[in-house]
């Protein structure tokens, strides 16, 4: 006999998951972890297609958030992402999702968890992946979640009711520090790189440096089987600089790829997440590339274009661009980041009970 599992499935952003309130889910990590495999994957134990699941075959639609109730002091809600890896029938805890995160208070509103103010909603919400804190403010009202608007997120089709997202405490939430090396450059296998950690771990190369313009297509990059090996040999050894140590099984850090803008933004990138590269670019990993165009003497200098004093940061890449905003300060010249601000969307797709095969 099946078992049943309440859930609701959103499009945070420009990723697409599966919600589930934490009460419904077993306590027990390895316990909770087979079932959520079994909602994404089915009977299909590590298929990449998850024809069995509810997974959508890809690694932007192979998301979980497990929310509830947080029981840290001024915090609304934890949120615990899971990222089932695609092929591999596991699931990764070392990073978080800022795109998932979108749909975290509208269902936490739609599931009854927090109940919904007028004519906005705003909660904080632990990242317990991280342990950072993000203050996310949604439209309700008349306490209804609205889900229809004007704003705009690359990459995502249509327009929807914005979603800000402030995150306060994301300064080295995965590896302890902004620069995990204690360098604004280092050097792998003769490759310049920055490594960096405001939200993401991501490590940052030019794309002139391993022989592209940048601005090559997803499918042409994904092609490059001897470019692929030369970035996962750099990320390798960048995972040991970085604290995180063998990341050959981890989905972090990301690699970016950064080149001159062409469309007015700040620069241009290609991501790899890590070894497929992103339609996009991630939240969080926005947050981080476009804090190290702040640092000097990072790969950034001589690509970034932006005017002293701004805090808006266009991020470039393959869907559009990407607008961080960063409040920041120097003090006895080191960077400060005291808010880092997006805009994203969300959208409730389905919601009911999901059946878990015996």
């Amino acid at each position: 006999m099946q078992k049943s599992i309440p859930y609701m499935q959103y499009r945070g952003g420009s990723s697409k998951g599966l919600f589930f309130n934490a009460s419904d889910l077993p306590a027990d990590e390895t316990e909770r972890n087979k079932m959520v495999l079994a909602a994404m994957e089915g009977a299909g134990h590590g298929d990449p297609r998850q024809i069995d699941g509810l997974g959508g075959g890809t690694s932007l639609t192979s998301k979980v958030a497990v929310v509830s109730i947080s029981k840290s002091p001024g915090v609304d809600l934890d949120y615990l992402f899971l990222q089932v890896v695609v092929g591999k029938g596991t699931i990764s805890t070392t990073q978080t999702c800022g795109n998932i995160l979108a749909g975290v208070l509208p269902f936490a509103v739609e599931a009854g968890i927090i109940k919904a103010q007028h004519p906005v909603t705003t909660a904080k919400i632990n990242i317990a992946n991280t342990g950072g804190i993000c203050e996310v403010s949604l439209q309700t009202p008349n306490g209804e979640v609205q889900y229809s608007g004007n704003a705009k997120v690359d990459g995502v089709p249509g327009t929807a009711a914005p979603i800000i997202c402030n995150y306060l405490e994301t300064v080295g939430a995965t590896c302890g520090t902004l620069l995990p090396t204690g360098n604004a450059k280092d050097i792998i296998n003769g490759v310049a790189i920055t490594c960096i950690d405001n939200g993401m771990p991501v490590v940052l190369m030019k794309a002139s440096d391993l022989n592209l313009t940048g601005n090559e297509t997803k499918e042409v990059l994904e092609a490059n089987k001897p470019l692929k090996q030369t970035i996962e040999a750099i990320r390798l050894q960048a995972g040991l600089m970085m604290k995180l140590g063998d990341v050959s099984q981890q989905t972090i850090p990301k690699i970016c790829l950064v080149s001159l803008p062409q469309n007015g933004g700040v620069m241009n990138t290609r991501m790899f997440i890590p070894h497929v590269v992103h339609d996009a670019i991630g939240v969080l990993a926005a947050v981080s590339v476009a804090t190290a165009c702040l640092i000097p003497k990072s790969v950034t200098e001589g690509i970034a274009h932006f005017e002293k004093g701004t805090h808006f940061f266009p991020i470039e890449h393959p869907s559009g661009e990407f607008t961080v905003n960063l409040d920041f300060d120097f003090s006895d010249g080191n960077l400060n980041i005291n808010r880092s601000g997006v805009i994203r969307t969300a959208r409730l797709l389905s919601k009911g009970d999901v059946f878990i095969p015996s």
